[in-house]
């Protein structure tokens, strides 16, 4: 199935562990704190042109998926959107770290859901709201549409770093997290009866993510 969304999707998302039962909340004992050590305990090299934009793509990007998670929890009412969400929080918070260490300008202004500095993120927002609002099903899509979009977009954004080892620990993070939450959502959507066709990784990747365990992380 194929979605008008895409054309808007120059735009990845995060997220860290749940389990697969219909929100239960799973993981490790692992907080913000011990990434922020890794952040703060690494030299401040110099940072590119393309290392820059992708941290402050990704701070947005987190606060988009925190968003529209939240959205859907108020509209549904399950525990696995509110969850989720609250992790976006934390990825949101390891974005802020980068941002303090390099100096950089914070395009979250405005913490208000729905409120992005780049307004094709707020297209983003409304858009994946509309179709998970749609039904409880269209929800789940949403979740799975989110996290597998964050996984291409990630190791895009991983990609483009040159040394920077700090950089690459916290992506490398958000990419077991977008796994997880890939796993947590693919449970609660195939229990129902329900299939889905990879749109952004491929069929094979995306299996691999979904036949595999729960992966452990630094982060929340």
């Amino acid at each position: 199935m194929k979605f008008a969304i895409q054309t808007l999707f120059a735009i990845g998302f995060t997220a860290l562990a749940l389990n697969a039962s219909a929100g239960k909340w799973s993981q490790n004992n692992g907080v913000v704190s011990s990434d922020t050590e890794i952040v703060e305990s690494t030299a401040i090299e110099s940072i590119s042109v393309e290392e820059e934009h992708g941290i402050i793509f990704m701070r947005e990007e987190e606060k988009l998926a925190r968003d529209v998670y939240t959205t859907l929890y108020g509209l549904w009412g399950m525990n696995i959107f509110n969850n989720i969400a609250k992790s976006e929080q934390s990825h949101m918070d390891a974005m802020k770290v980068l941002i303090d260490k390099y100096a950089l300008a914070d395009p979250n202004i405005d913490d208000s859901v729905g409120v992005y500095s780049d307004y094709h993120f707020v297209e983003t927002y409304e858009e994946l709201v509309t179709l998970g609002s749609e039904s409880l099903e269209s929800a789940l899509r949403v979740g799975i549409i989110i996290e597998e979009l964050d996984i291409k977009d990630i190791k895009e954004m991983e990609n483009e770093v040159e040394g920077n080892d700090d950089i690459v620990s916290t992506y490398e993070e958000l990419l077991k997290g977008s796994r997880n939450h890939l796993r947590a959502f693919w449970d609660v959507f195939s229990s129902k009866g329900l299939t889905y066709e990879p749109q952004f990784i491929s069929q094979e990747e995306f299996d691999a993510i979904i036949n595999s365990p729960m992966e452990t992380g630094n982060l929340k």
